[in-house]
């Protein structure tokens, strides 16, 4: 707008539905931008959906604008894939995960796209927040243990209802964060692998520790009952197991120094995403002559 020389008028009583579109009053017009059903829920009773061009609009989230009750126009948004989600996807099932489904707002032709773009098998397309919850339950339900991964507010109520939730911090939501059970600090979709191999290796130094500390406190009492060592040796042996059970758990904090930056390989095509804009601008809609 700023580019265009179009000046912004300050929105009035401004709310959100999660997952359907926001509503506002601009220059004492009531403004609604979302979902075509959202508009229809609202009062706009025209077929609007005539005036997009489907062949135009294919692989893009569409979002409709409503003025006075009346649709004014769309715009397409796509998201660029992410370049290390395909080997992260591919390493995570390599890990043992059974099952990944991509669970999302987004149109059935987006959701396809973006699936078969990193390679998930299984997806669930335009899912409002009580959906991705629901999708959650069902899984639970046929004894699924499940970690739900997100950064949205649609995405705060799946991430509490799954047995783990993760947000990906620097790009998450305040209430996606406060609704997970782990906050990743960046973006980089190869730390959920290294997330589940890290809780691994976690839970074998701690029986590693456990085994330590049990071997050298009943090698101790034994050779203290055969009159093999004094107090101060027995000293000594205590403090060396706690030394050895320290450096052995200190492994882990060099774990992930491995994991920087992703670039992709060299001379590896990028993957292949229509030369489209980001945003498409609809045409004012006018009324058909009676």
């Amino acid at each position: 707008a700023d580019e265009a020389g179009v000046p912004l008028a300050e929105p009035q009583q401004f709310s959100e539905a999660a997952g359907r579109g926001v509503r506002a009053f601009v220059d004492g017009a009531e403004v609604f931008v979302g979902r075509a059903q959202w508009l229809r829920d609202n009062g706009v009773r025209e077929d609007f959906l005539k005036s997009v061009d489907l062949n135009e609009a294919e692989g893009f989230s569409l979002i409709f604008v409503a003025l006075r009750g009346r649709c004014i126009g769309w715009a397409g948004l796509q998201d660029q894939t992410r370049a290390e989600a395909r080997a992260s996807l591919s390493e995570l099932l390599g890990c043992g995960v059974r099952r990944v489904a991509m669970v999302t707002g987004d149109r059935q032709p987006v959701a396809a796209r973006v699936a078969r773009e990193i390679g998930c098998e299984e997806v669930a397309a335009e899912c409002l927040p009580q959906n991705k919850v629901e999708f959650v339950r069902q899984m639970k339900t046929r004894g699924y243990r499940v970690a739900v991964v997100g950064d949205g507010v649609n995405d705060a109520p799946a991430l509490a209802a799954g047995d783990m939730g993760v947000a990906m911090g620097a790009a998450g939501s305040e209430v996606a964060i406060h609704s997970a059970t782990i906050a990743l600090m960046n973006n980089d979709l190869r730390r959920l692998p290294f997330l589940v191999k890290l809780s691994r290796m976690t839970r074998s130094l701690i029986n590693q520790n456990l085994l330590i500390g049990v071997l050298f406190v009943f090698g101790g009492l034994a050779l203290a009952a055969l009159g093999k060592v004094g107090p101060i040796v027995a000293a000594i042996l205590h403090n060396t197991g706690s030394l050895i059970v320290v450096f052995n758990s200190a492994r882990l904090v060099r774990q992930g120094e491995e994991l920087e930056p992703f670039q992709a390989a060299p001379g590896a095509p990028p993957p292949e995403i229509p030369s489209r804009p980001a945003a498409v601008p609809a045409p004012q809609l006018s009324p058909k002559p009676a």
